[in-house]
């Protein structure tokens, strides 16, 4: 039987498409969905290429994943991470830039779709080194955003930058920047309105009473 070019391409780009994901801690249940290899194939892959990586290296992520997209909105710094994330994802074309909500079926992920979801976390990684976001994270909350499900990118009205919120809110006319939006003046603040000096009597009888100061050019000598 000969193997032909591009049944070898697509061979081999599983391969490293898998050994990719196992050095960023993607389970094996998320590999096969997306390379079409067996669990037996996946442990040839680690013993052959991997077991003899330094200690720490590859970290196999073993906790669980949140139930709910709202997960990345519990705080401001997870928040901004996933919005940087969600931005990678729109960048390199994985996330569709006209809203449309189509199921997105995360059975049928397409290699070259999948090589581009790495690129967009490789480069998150560069800029966030210490991130909470993991690779099944990362997946959980591209699914969410391709599915429109608890959370979506919205466009910020005053900075026009994308950020991350809540569906199930009202849509938002900024992000909660203090950029003023260009073309509109700024509004001017009233000014504060004067006054009149007062002094309190210093004797403990007159402690409660105030007394205006009159100015000196209305003062007048009522002994004349």
């Amino acid at each position: 039987m000969r193997v032909t070019e591009d049944r070898y391409d697509r061979d081999r780009l599983r391969f490293d498409l898998a050994l990719r994901m196992m050095r960023h801690g993607a389970r094996n249940h998320t590999i096969r969905s997306w390379t079409g290899l067996t669990e037996d194939r996946l442990r040839k892959l680690y013993r052959a290429y991997l077991r003899h990586l330094p200690s720490g290296t590859v970290h196999r992520h073993r906790g669980k994943i949140p139930q709910f997209a709202t997960y990345f909105l519990h705080s401001p710094a997870l928040a901004f991470e996933a919005t940087t994330l969600a931005c990678l994802f729109r960048i390199l074309g994985l996330l569709p830039r006209d809203g449309a909500a189509d199921q997105f079926d995360s059975t049928a992920f397409p290699l070259e779709q999948a090589e581009a979801f790495c690129q967009a976390y490789e480069a998150y990684l560069a800029l966030q080194p210490r991130t909470r976001v993991t690779f099944e994270f990362a997946w959980f909350l591209f699914t969410s955003l391709a599915n429109k499900d608890g959370v979506k990118l919205s466009v910020c009205g005053r900075c026009s930058r994308l950020y991350l919120t809540d569906v199930s809110r009202i849509e938002l006319a900024h992000c909660g920047c203090t950029a003023s939006r260009p073309g509109l003046p700024r509004r001017r603040r009233r000014s504060a309105k004067p006054k009149l000096q007062t002094e309190v009597a210093s004797s403990t009888e007159d402690a409660a009473v105030t007394t205006y100061r009159v100015p000196e050019t209305i003062r007048t000598d009522h002994r004349q």
